[in-house]
């Protein structure tokens, strides 16, 4: 895969005092050091629309502008994968 290449958008949905979203930001950390892409990360508590939508799913990583799921609760590599390839 081409390091120099920037990739789509993504978003983790969480919340701050949850221990499998701070382990899917790490875990997406780590993919960075292969692969170039930007991630943000959005506390559900701050919107109510967001948290009756994702509160029993987060962590949640989807991709924007379309909101499409990747993955949840754990980040799924290959579900990652399957998406920055779909892209470039």
């Amino acid at each position: 895969m081409n390091k120099n290449r920037e990739a789509g958008k993504l978003v983790v949905y969480g919340r701050s005092e949850c221990h499998l979203c701070q382990q899917m930001i790490t875990d997406l950390q780590q993919q960075q050091t292969r692969i170039v892409f930007d991630f943000a990360v959005i506390d559900i508590d701050v919107d109510p629309v967001l948290a009756t939508r994702y509160n029993d799913k987060i962590p949640v990583l989807v991709t924007l502008p379309d909101e499409t799921e990747i993955c949840h609760h754990f980040l799924n590599l290959q579900a990652l994968d399957d998406y920055l390839s779909k892209i470039r």
